[in-house]
């Protein structure tokens, strides 16, 4: 219970209705503990999250519409009495990076058992910043993205296929510009070709 012999109210955002109903479920049945918002996109997180008012927000990272880290970063903002939990498939140190610099509290992935994340969901209601040990390990020798804001959003706009034209287009840059970036990028990663630095940025969890 929290100091106010109330139960913890969560909300959860997972795009997986079978495993967020189970969540829900498995979180329910313990007895500090109420899932009081359940959502399946992105960018009904902080919506919810205002309305609901939950101590704890549980997100998930690559959700439809918005991700749970652009979502924690605002709800870090407009609501900084909910502790913003990370909980993820994809253990990734540019993730965990970025995860820490929108103020979440904890980052975990999903291989854990329902009871760890229970016990989690309680530390970090008591102040503690709780981190999968193995995913903070490789953090720290990942390092920071090499990637600057503007390579990060033209790897982005590439994603799609698009060419250079419709990259320049859409960011509004011109085509020898879109080159460059494309280029730096190319060469931080260490790779061939833009597509294969987009898998690699990615994989570490840089975009």
């Amino acid at each position: 219970m929290t100091d106010e012999g109330k139960a913890v109210r969560v909300l959860l955002a997972e795009d997986q209705g079978m495993l967020r109903g189970a969540l829900a479920l498995l979180l329910d049945l313990e007895d500090d503990m109420e899932v009081v918002a359940q959502v399946a996109a992105g960018d009904r997180i902080v919506e919810e999250a205002l309305a609901a008012r939950p101590d704890v927000a549980l997100l998930d990272i690559e959700l439809p519409g918005r991700s749970g880290l652009d979502a924690a970063a605002e709800l870090h903002e407009r609501l900084p009495e909910c502790r913003v939990l990370i909980l993820t498939t994809f253990g990734r140190p540019g993730y965990l990076r970025r995860a820490m610099e929108a103020g979440a509290a904890g980052f975990l992935v999903k291989d854990g058992p329902v009871e760890e994340l229970a016990g989690v969901i309680r530390r970090v209601l008591r102040g503690e910043r709780v981190i999968d040990p193995a995913l903070a390990a490789a953090a720290l020798s990942a390092g920071p993205s090499p990637l600057t804001q503007r390579e990060q959003d033209v790897l982005n706009a590439a994603g799609d296929g698009a060419t250079v034209a419709d990259i320049a287009g859409r960011l509004f840059l011109s085509e020898s510009t879109v080159r460059n970036y494309l280029s730096a990028a190319i060469g931080k990663t260490g790779t061939r070709n833009r597509m294969e630095a987009l898998r690699a940025a990615r994989q570490n969890g840089w975009l």
